[in-house]
């Protein structure tokens, strides 16, 4: 299975009284494969607001999903959560649901060890026929994969790659020790360049809900060893990357890119409690990104 080098986690649209909006997540999905030029979404990851939805939502998600994509993009379920026998559970119903892989958020809260993480993901892996994309995001979920651990679990036959947003050290370290064909993706679109240049395969992407066409060209133009070209590009987006977590203080993601949406048009609704939706000075700001 190739998910592509740009993958985007995608945002769940909300109507006024916050239930999911139906024709808006339509609308987003034709538009971030045949505008934003993303090869895969994520649904139901943390940008999608997997915390405060409910089971059902996120089975009919799964579902809407794959037939509004008809093909033209891999469905990757959000099926990761901090209870290994729940998260089987779901994992089998985004099979059921039509879904082409998974990808699994580390267990948070619970604070497990190495051990206990490993025996974790290898638990649901070993549940399911899809493949499975490891999320390390140790800034949302305390504890953190080892290069050693996600190492480990890349001999699985089918733990196929990871997104990591640890460091770009790490990253370097597991592209050096990882098994042919596994691959690594960053989670940060800031270093998405640094992540290509040591050999890292692509991004799972914020930003891309709105510069995902300018995205695919930087990793392109990486690619086609024109490095000077996608050093500058880098340098133009770079603002957006930044903007979208710091607006210009730090917000909780995805309320900066749901406000984004918004700005260039395609309105996605709010947020969820218990995030709040952003302020006046940072609907400002994120307005001023695209100026």
């Amino acid at each position: 299975m190739n998910f592509g080098r740009l993958i985007t986690a995608m945002v769940t649209p909300f109507d006024e009284r916050q239930q999911i909006d139906w024709e808006a997540t339509g609308r987003l999905i034709d538009e971030l494969i045949d505008t934003q030029k993303s090869d895969s979404l994520v649904v139901c990851g943390t940008t999608g607001e997997s915390p405060t939805l409910t089971e059902e939502e996120k089975l009919a998600l799964f579902r809407y999903a794959v037939r509004r994509a008809a093909g033209r993009a891999k469905i990757i379920a959000g099926t990761g959560s901090n209870d290994t026998a729940h998260s089987i559970h779901t994992s089998k119903l985004a099979e059921e649901a039509g879904v082409d892989g998974l990808l699994l958020v580390a267990p948070y809260y619970n604070k497990p060890n190495q051990e206990g993480l490993y025996l974790h993901f290898k638990a649901i892996a070993e549940s399911t026929s899809l493949p499975v994309i490891l999320y390390n995001v140790p800034g949302r979920t305390v504890v953190s994969l080892t290069t050693a651990t996600t190492l480990r679990l890349a001999q699985l036959p089918n733990v196929v790659a990871t997104k990591e947003c640890a460091s770009v050290e790490q990253i370097t370290e597991l592209v050096a020790g990882a098994p042919e064909g596994f691959l690594v993706y960053s989670g940060d679109d800031g270093i998405t360049l640094p992540t290509l240049a040591v050999g890292g395969y692509g991004i799972i992407s914020v930003a891309s809900h709105v510069i995902g066409a300018e995205m695919k060209q930087l990793i392109a133009t990486f690619l086609e060893g024109r490095i000077a070209e996608a050093a500058a590009l880098n340098a133009k987006l770079y603002p957006v990357f930044k903007g979208l977590f710091n607006c210009p203080h730090p917000v909780p993601n995805p309320v900066a890119v749901k406000h984004a949406l918004a700005v260039k048009g395609l309105p996605v609704g709010g947020v969820r409690l218990p995030l709040a939706g952003a302020t006046p000075d940072e609907q400002q700001f994120i307005a001023g990104l695209f100026d």
